[in-house]
């Protein structure tokens, strides 16, 4: 997969913005005595989807990019969790909690679908193996010759 030449460019980050952007305004009307509980975390999770996005972006291999969407999809998991237990609370209203977990659903399926696409991307590639399929090889082909010079 050619990568587009910057993270703003992805569609699964620009999503995953609006979403923080979404979880910010929504902690506003939260109660203030929530400020050092529920707010920071909520706030910390969905800030860390977009930038863990963006960071796996700027890494040199794909298997690193898998890794860091695999970290914004948890922190978003996590997220979602925030904003129910936000609901179950009376916190948000039920509407408010539904709307919020269709975004998210959103930005979850891109992430899937780019981690697959990464995927496809590694396995279609010759330079798709790693250091330790690699040894396995080297030690089936030393094990093999050792066979026949026996």
């Amino acid at each position: 997969m050619a990568r587009p030449r910057s993270y703003r460019d992805l569609i699964v980050w620009q999503k995953s913005m609006k979403l923080a952007r979404a979880a910010y305004l929504l902690t506003d009307s939260l109660p203030k005595k929530e400020a050092y509980g529920l707010v920071s975390q909520l706030r910390r999770a969905a800030v860390s989807v977009p930038s863990n996005i963006a960071e796996g972006h700027g890494r040199l291999t794909d298997l690193q990019f898998r890794h860091f969407l695999g970290n914004a999809r948890g922190s978003l998991c996590e997220l979602q969790t925030q904003i129910e237990l936000a609901g179950d609370m009376g916190f948000i209203d039920a509407e408010g909690v539904r709307r919020f977990m269709e975004q998210g659903s959103e930005v979850a399926r891109l992430i899937n679908g780019l981690i697959t696409s990464l995927r496809v991307a590694r396995t279609a590639s010759p330079e798709s193996t790693t250091p330790q399929t690699a040894r396995s090889a080297a030690n089936s082909a030393s094990s093999a010759s050792k066979g026949l010079h026996s």
